[in-house]
């Protein structure tokens, strides 16, 4: 609900600060008065276009602020989150617009800077208004699918539908994601597949790269021993000093045995000293084959088999290569086997997720399209009472020629959406014999704001409205019956809702909750608009002005007593 309006230095108005309430407040006064300034200045605040020759002479800047009061629970708190403005839902919400004399301007939202684009978004969900040269909100054909849904209380069916969607377009998403991945998947599956068999050839074992490394480097260690080994056996083999020592020994003995022949006593020091080096020479060729004997028990000692360190260094290599492929240390190399081993059977239960995802695309779009179905049956059904519903309005509103229609089409497959498979649109044909089209058909703007009042009265109750409407001249070239049929209508829709009705019908004002009678005061540069409230006989003498004219009678002021009674 609108329940304040600051206006500063536009066009006429210096100075104004207006306070709403709810039901039906009417802006009264003579032409020219300026009553349409009070709704530029609103519009300004809700982000309408801002020209220059708005600001009021001499200054230079206008500004125009609204205050508004929304239910905890109105979609403009959701916008406001949306657009990241700070807001609490229970304090007012304050739309403010400066303009200045060189036509640049400024917007605010609760005094948070913004853009006028979001000043705009916010009071389409905040006011509609019906006038001469605009009506805001229902020309947009893309309010009729949710008024018709709100007048045919199809809230919790559109639910079930925008659930379906959800359900269907997050199943279609899987389903693409699948689908490209399904040729990587194969190229990928195929080098898993060859890595996997190379771990598999290889068998890696945790902590084998340090066991093979202190096999190879003991193999190594013990290959150049054995080479040493043999060096020393070929030194005592052979043409080697042990065989040289048995012949020194053989020299020995012969030479002591021709010694002791020649007749020479063995007690005698050559025979004595032969013998001890015979003995030298013979505990030698002891030692030599002690020696001997060692060296091959020390060959068997570290024999292996031929190859054995050339095999190990052959798998050490290969771990490394492998683990260099997959770029993991040879340690991680089994539990990089496991990784690819579930990544192979990841891919290959991919067919049956892509199968599974085919199904479920399938079955969420077919209880979309049920949903969808549902719906726009039921929207067909509310068209129809809809429908009728206006056109029994547009008589009484001198509108009788019109026929109106809520039109529903099958939208195309690329189109649907959350909010179903149907397009709604109201149409309007302005004669018997003419086709249907576009609300903005309608060239007058008084018959246009009048069609707009017999759907508004029509969707009264829905859910649908809007919580401020304005209707600016709505009973333009009409009176009598036609102007009471606007007031009663008028009067319908404030009882649930606000109207804010600027008017030259008295039977229009006869029937508002608040009355205001807009003047002009002061010539030329002084000149300036006030907005007076009216008490009841402040009321019932403007309304016998509307009657009358300039010169008012007794009977135009019994005729206004006799209309605010009847209303």
């Amino acid at each position: 609900m609108l329940i304040g309006l600051a206006i500063r230095d536009v066009v006429l108005v210096d100075s104004l600060d207006l306070a709403f309430g709810p039901g039906l407040t009417v802006l009264t006064g003579e032409t020219g008065a300026g009553k349409s300034i009070i709704l530029d200045a609103l519009g300004l605040a809700l982000g309408a276009r801002g020209e220059a020759a708005l600001v009021r002479r001499g200054s230079g800047q206008a500004s125009a602020a609204a205050i508004f009061a929304p239910v905890a629970d109105h979609p403009v708190w959701d916008l406001l989150d949306e657009k990241g403005l700070a807001f609490d839902r229970r304090e007012d919400l304050v739309l403010r617009r400066l303009l200045s004399a060189d036509g640049r301007s400024r917007a605010f939202v609760n005094d948070q800077a913004t853009g006028v684009a979001v000043l705009r978004e916010v009071g389409d969900l905040l006011v509609q208004v019906h006038g001469q040269h605009q009506t805001v909100g229902l020309l947009d054909a893309r309010t009729h699918r949710s008024l018709l849904d709100a007048f045919g209380d199809n809230a919790a069916m559109s639910e079930t539908c925008a659930l379906a969607w959800a359900a269907w377009r997050a199943a279609q998403e899987r389903l693409s994601g699948l689908e490209a991945g399904h040729a990587r998947h194969a190229a990928e599956a195929e080098e898993l597949s060859q890595r996997l068999a190379e771990l598999d050839r290889l068998a890696p074992r945790e902590g084998e790269e340090a066991m093979l490394a202190e096999q190879r480097a003991m193999l190594s260690a013990a290959e150049r021993a054995i080479a040493d080994i043999a060096a020393a056996r070929d030194a005592l083999a052979g043409e080697t000093p042990l065989g040289r020592l048995g012949q020194a020994f053989r020299s020995l003995s012969r030479a002591r045995e021709r010694a002791l022949a020649a007749g020479v006593a063995p007690e005698a020091l050559a025979p004595r000293l032969l013998a001890s080096a015979a003995q030298a020479v013979d505990r030698t060729m002891i030692e030599a084959a002690e020696a001997a004997a060692a060296i091959d028990a020390a060959a068997e000692a570290f024999a292996f088999e031929p190859g054995r360190l050339e095999d190990a260094e052959a798998r050490l290599f290969a771990l490394r290569a492998a683990a260099r492929k997959l770029d993991v240390a040879v340690d991680d190399l089994p539990a990089a086997r496991i990784a690819l081993a579930e990544r192979l059977a990841a891919i290959d239960g991919a067919g049956e997720a892509l199968e599974e995802a085919r199904g479920a695309s399938v079955a969420t779009r077919s209880t979309y399209l049920a949903a969808a179905a549902a719906l726009g049956k039921a929207r067909r059904l509310a068209a129809d009472r809809l429908s009728r519903a206006v056109q029994a309005e547009l008589g009484p509103l001198h509108l009788g020629r019109a026929r109106f229609r809520a039109a529903v089409e099958d939208l195309p497959e690329a189109r649907l959406g959350p909010g179903g498979a149907d397009r709604v649109e109201f149409e309007i044909a302005t004669l018997v014999s003419a086709p249907f089209a576009p609300l903005g058909a309608i060239a007058s703007g008084g018959e246009l704001a009048r069609l707009a009042l017999a759907i508004e009265a029509s969707l009264a109750g829905s859910g649908g409205l809007q919580p401020l409407m304005i209707f600016d001249e709505v009973d333009q070239g009409v009176g009598g019956a036609v102007a009471d049929a606007v007031g009663q209508r008028l009067a319908r829709l404030a009882a649930g809702a606000q109207v804010l009705v600027v008017t030259h019908s008295p039977q229009v004002a006869a029937r508002a909750a608040d009355h205001w009678r807009v003047v002009k005061s002061g010539k030329g540069a002084a000149e300036h608009t006030l907005v007076e409230p009216l008490s009841p006989g402040a009321r019932e003498e403007e309304i016998a002005r509307m009657l009358s004219g300039e010169r008012i009678t007794d009977a135009a002021r019994a005729a206004a007593r006799a209309l605010m009674a009847a209303a």
